[in-house]
């Protein structure tokens, strides 16, 4: 059965339990790449969101998950505003993919 997990700051992602998630509390970076390691040895895993104040701080780690797993890993911003992490990642992708940047810079 696939699974969804959301990892990050305990307070943050509680709410996400309640629609089916496996939570993940994280309270720092090293943590956090420890347990990415250890998501993406499961062959079962669809989902990851990733609170993006957490991963500001360990993008190395985000971009090992990425390679190591098919799963999907996003960004999510917190209560206290996005910092746009997401649509940066998705701006370079399409710019990558098509060889110009359509959803524009800022």
């Amino acid at each position: 059965m696939p699974k969804a997990v959301a990892v990050g700051e305990k307070h943050l992602i509680m709410g996400f339990k309640g629609v089916g998630f496996q939570v993940v509390p994280v309270e720092d970076s090293a943590r956090l790449s420890g347990e990415l390691q250890r998501l993406a040895q499961d062959a079962a895993l669809q989902l990851v969101l990733v609170t993006e104040s957490i991963a500001a701080e360990a993008g190395e780690a985000i971009e090992e998950f990425r390679e190591r797993s098919t799963a999907i890993l996003t960004l999510i911003p917190s209560h206290e505003g996005s910092l746009h992490s997401s649509f940066e990642e998705t701006r370079r992708a399409v710019e990558h993919s098509l060889g110009v940047d359509i959803l524009g810079k800022e």
